[in-house]
């Protein structure tokens, strides 16, 4: 990814987090990329601005306070922060899965998050909760999932070593019908030839390379099939329990599929499925979430707050 580009996700992330207008001043020294004289700044930033509006992303412009004729400043609403799509094909959704896939990437990356902690220690509140997550993390690389897409295409049987939930490698061989991303991972779902039964395969945990077995058209594809409602049903397998405070961490509430009020506090549950994923969503809450439920995510937890003090200090 260029710089400007670069800059251009860091700065729309700080103006979608901050929760008031900021000065370019604030913006010059939170978001990085901007150097040079103040009047290279200013037209950087201004050629920036055009550059997200003509990506169809509001930018509003308003005073720090409202009885004073003082500074511009500049911010995103979450809200606002949104594309129609309209009709889209196949290829158009592969082709925005991998453009969300660099932001997704660069949204998390340490000069987009130095942004929010700048803001932070300039006094500037800032919500974790109003940047979106867009993409799945691509868990394979591309190579893998083209060669499924093809066998997909063309009705060809595949074959590949899988390494199993207690890391046992399997020879495996499948009639592939569909793939599919959930919390940050790619799956294959297919017919098992040996079992003769349907089966979900996470990519990363091929540990070979995929090949080709017989001819094309060798099977076809039930009518109908949906591998989203089957992750749905396979994954969200575990329940956590969580205390989330009230007025923060939306994205989790918003999981919630039962909520009990707690005084200041919120508790939750949630079915989750990859217990990793699951603790990276607790701790990007910071102080604002805590696992309650079960005992071993919560040690982990701690285990990893222990290890980043003594760490970072």
């Amino acid at each position: 990814m260029s710089r400007k580009s670069e800059r251009l996700v860091n700065l729309t992330i700080a103006l979608l987090a901050t929760k008031r207008y900021l000065t370019k001043n604030e913006i010059f020294r939170s978001v990085e990329g901007y150097e040079g004289t103040d009047d290279a700044k200013e037209r950087m930033f201004e050629r920036d601005k055009d550059d997200l509006r003509s990506l169809g992303i509001e930018i509003e412009v308003g005073g720090l306070d409202p009885l004073f004729n003082d500074e511009a400043g500049y911010r995103i609403k979450p809200e606002d922060f949104k594309l129609d799509l309209g009709e889209i094909s196949g290829i158009d959704i592969a082709l925005l899965s991998l453009a969300a896939q660099a932001w997704n990437g660069e949204a998390l990356n340490e000069p987009a998050h130095s942004a929010l902690v700048k803001l932070q220690s300039m006094g500037i509140d800032s919500d974790l909760d109003a940047i979106p997550t867009l993409a799945p993390r691509m868990a394979s690389s591309h190579h893998e999932l083209t060669a499924v897409l093809n066998a997909i295409a063309s009705r060809t049987i595949i074959s590949f070593d899988y390494l199993s939930s207690d890391l046992v490698k399997q020879s495996r061989q499948v009639c592939a019908y569909a793939v599919a991303s959930r919390d940050g991972h790619w799956y294959l779902s297919g017919l098992d030839t040996a079992k003769d039964a349907l089966r979900t395969f996470r990519f990363d945990r091929i540990s070979e390379e995929i090949h080709t077995v017989g001819k094309s058209g060798a099977y076809e594809i039930p009518t109908g099939f949906d591998l989203l409602s089957t992750l749905d049903v396979e994954l969200n397998t575990s329940v956590a329990v969580v205390e989330i405070r009230k007025g923060r961490a939306h994205a989790l509430r918003k999981l919630a599929h039962k909520i009990e009020d707690a005084g200041e506090w919120e508790r939750i549950w949630i079915n989750y499925g990859d217990a990793t994923l699951f603790i990276d969503s607790i701790l990007w809450h910071l102080d604002d979430a805590f696992v309650v439920e079960p005992q071993s995510m919560r040690e982990s937890i701690v285990r990893t707050l222990q290890t980043l003090v003594k760490t970072h200090g």
